[in-house]
């Protein structure tokens, strides 16, 4: 989970590593007046993807009137698709040198990893290919909740060397190094970054801060969360969707994969999807995409990402069609069910109950074409065969091969087809 500037900076004042002085996070030009900060300032776009000042997201504002003029810029802006909403309201802090701190994990190894480079506020992973020499690393590997003087001071000794600083910074740098270990340690990080880290003529200084926190691990950082007013989780890159929040208050996962506020292409048709698991959900996407281009000319779209998680309840099951049902997006529903660890029954039975409550309350509907194998799979067709003599009308638009009979790819190119013809398309 991804925390933004302001919440970073909060942790690492929290932390004793220093910051420049926040005057504020403001959702709007005239909060600027009820601020009064002392000018110049800086003000910079919040937003939890990186490149914003080559996106014109940060500017430096010198009087009232230029600051409202940039807030009122900056609030239009988009970042790589995402919107600013907020923007934090911080002092100048004039430097003499700046360099990058990071402690981050090895995927291959799990070990920790601190990162020292004297150029700062430039893109690290393009020093690391272009200037390797100019990066020293350290490797962890006793997972120590503190990190060694020694290694603090190695790494500090690296950066003071390259730095070229009229002063010794080597102490005030493996102090700021040893805190950011801390830090990343104490609050369960999975990245805690400064990059860049600013040499003044007092000290140094965290211009900018990075903390991503290790979702698994969120139970036991309720005092982190209280501070920052966090009350529920946080989307990898930006603020939940509308349609990601009821699935996360309904226990599934779920993920748009367009824009909250998308304008549909009247020639294109969108298609949710309800996989059984999350492999076959990636699965479901790719082979929706892939269908598309190959036989539909480019004109079909997958809209979203979805897992069912092992043995979901009836209610669960119909909420995740519900959900999709309600999202005016979409044309069609495919789902699949292998029913590995799950009840093929309790899908079928979800299914049919969010279809005949929205055909009662008379709600919106929209085709669902699918498969199903697996666990319990005579009673689910059992279960299918009797709701669809019993509720012809409700389940007319429903289409689920039982058993192997079918592919999955042909079943999704069947569904696609057939949506196409009821819009009066040609393939």
């Amino acid at each position: 989970m991804k925390l933004y500037e302001y919440e970073a900076k909060k942790v690492f004042e929290k932390m004793d590593i220093p910051i420049p002085k926040q005057y504020g996070v403001i959702h709007s030009a005239e909060e600027i007046d009820e601020i009064n900060p002392e000018f110049p300032i800086m003000l910079k776009s919040m937003v939890l993807v990186g490149g914003r000042g080559k996106a014109g997201g940060i500017k430096k504002a010198k009087n009232i009137e230029e600051a409202k003029k940039i807030a009122n810029d900056l609030l239009k802006l988009k970042i790589k698709g995402f919107s600013v909403d907020c923007i934090l309201l911080e002092e100048i802090v004039e430097e003499t040198g700046a360099c990058y701190v990071g402690i981050t994990m090895d995927p291959a190894t799990f070990n920790n990893i601190v990162i020292v480079c004297a150029s700062g506020g430039v893109d690290i992973e393009q020093v690391a290919l272009e200037k390797p020499q100019a990066i020293l690393k350290k490797e962890i590997t006793d997972n120590s909740t503190e990190l060694s003087k020694t290694i603090s001071a190695d790494l500090a000794s690296f950066l003071a060397t390259d730095l070229k600083s009229k002063k010794d910074l080597k102490n005030t740098l493996s102090d700021i190094i040893s805190k950011v270990y801390k830090t990343y340690q104490k609050f369960d990080a999975r990245l805690c970054e400064i990059n860049p880290l600013i040499i003044t003529n007092e000290g140094v200084v965290a211009a900018d801060a990075k903390l991503v926190l290790d979702d698994n691990a969120l139970f036991r950082q309720v005092e982190l969360l209280e501070l920052l007013e966090i009350k529920e989780k946080r989307h990898d890159v930006a603020e939940r969707t509308k349609n990601e929040r009821r699935a996360q208050k309904a226990g599934f996962p779920y993920i748009d994969l367009l824009p909250e506020k998308f304008t549909k292409d009247p020639n294109k048709l969108y298609v949710g999807l309800i996989p059984g698991g999350a492999g076959y959900g990636i699965f479901s996407i790719d082979e929706v995409a892939t269908i598309g281009k190959r036989f539909f000319k480019d004109r079909v779209l997958p809209v979203n990402f979805m897992d069912s998680g092992g043995g979901p309840t009836q209610a669960r099951v119909a909420e995740m069609f519900h959900l999709l049902m309600d999202y005016p997006v979409v044309d069609l529903i495919v789902t699949s069910r292998f029913g590995g660890i799950s009840s093929c029954d309790i899908f079928i039975r979800g299914m049919v109950q969010a279809v005949k409550e929205r055909y009662e309350s008379k709600k919106r509907m929209i085709p669902i074409f699918g498969r199903m194998v697996g666990t319990d799979l005579p009673s689910a067709r059992a279960y299918l065969e009797k709701a669809k003599a019993e509720n012809p009308d409700a389940m007319k638009n429903v289409t689920i091969y039982v058993g192997n009979q079918k592919i999955m790819a042909d079943v999704i190119r069947e569904g696609v087809e057939k949506a196409f013809k009821s819009k009066g398309w040609n393939a």
